[in-house]
């Protein structure tokens, strides 16, 4: 695998530092694929994810999200959705600047597929594809009401509080892919801020309300124990677009980061040969 060509983008949003990855494809590329990672964690994280695609042949794009890595913001902290959707777009048009002639496609995990939907159907780029894993619709559990609450009151008055996001690392993904990264590495945080869970939380509600309007085909991936965010949420959103635009997959026993799973190789099998179906 070739190794990696690091840039650096400045955000449309306010022109903080975001940090940015290019895996160049050995030859002729087939595509281009830009990944958006999860909460608390880093593009660093994704080489389950990268290594597939690019050894299928796809040239890949990844970058640390603001608050996240080693781009620049305060960690685990984005006052609205809009500033990370406007984020990824502007990874998705230095790729389609790079790679003019070839289809292009959006791959968001967790937190990342809240991101990818939403910029998806609030800036309409031109992609062939959309890929969504684990995505971070609802969670998988249910807050204390009071506790939603207070996170609607604390972000109004103070959006830049920050606590735990209280993830486990047994919770992520199960053992025995010697693929798998560790979440304990000197880039990676546990931290997110009221505004962000806010942001999030509405996100979410939102693309699933407006799903109908997507009009690039998507796949759907979502284990049935995922213990982190809503595998009903991620059916719910399927089940709202155009039938003939939405694949679901549902892996029987997949935790959170399927990509890390034992099955993961065998996952990202699966998404590549959508890819190449495009």
């Amino acid at each position: 695998m070739v190794q990696s060509n690091a840039f650096a983008l400045a955000s449309p949003v306010d022109g903080i530092r975001l940090q940015a990855y290019e895996w160049p494809a050995g030859k002729a590329p087939i595509g281009v694929v830009c990944l958006i990672h999860g909460m608390g964690e880093h593009q660093g994280r994704q080489m389950a994810m990268i290594r597939p695609l690019h050894e299928a042949g796809f040239a890949v794009f990844s970058y640390d999200q603001r608050g996240h890595g080693r781009s620049e913001g305060r960690r685990g902290h984005a006052r609205y959705i809009e500033h990370l959707t406007r984020d990824a777009e502007a990874v998705i048009q230095e790729a389609a600047r790079k790679y003019p002639e070839v289809p292009l496609f959006l791959y968001g995990h967790s937190m990342g597929g809240n991101v990818a939907v939403n910029c998806a159907l609030r800036h309409q780029p031109k992609l062939q594809g959309l890929i969504l894993s684990s995505p971070w619709l609802r969670l998988a559990f249910q807050p204390p009401q009071w506790k939603v609450r207070l996170s609607r009151m604390i972000g109004s008055i103070w959006p830049t509080f920050t606590q735990s996001a209280g993830l486990q690392p047994g919770e992520l993904y199960r053992a025995g892919n010697p693929l798998a990264a560790s979440n304990k590495d000197e880039w990676s945080h546990g931290q997110i801020s009221a505004a962000m869970f806010n942001a999030m939380t509405d996100g979410g509600e939102w693309a699933i309300k407006h799903g109908g309007e997507l009009s690039v085909p998507t796949l759907i991936l979502h284990g049935t124990a995922d213990r982190i965010t809503s595998a009903s949420a991620s059916r719910q959103l399927a089940e709202t677009m155009a039938p003939k635009l939405s694949t679901y997959v549902s892996l029987e026993g997949g935790y959170h980061e399927l990509h890390h799973d034992p099955e993961g190789p065998e996952t990202l099998r699966t998404v590549t040969n959508w890819l190449r179906d495009r």
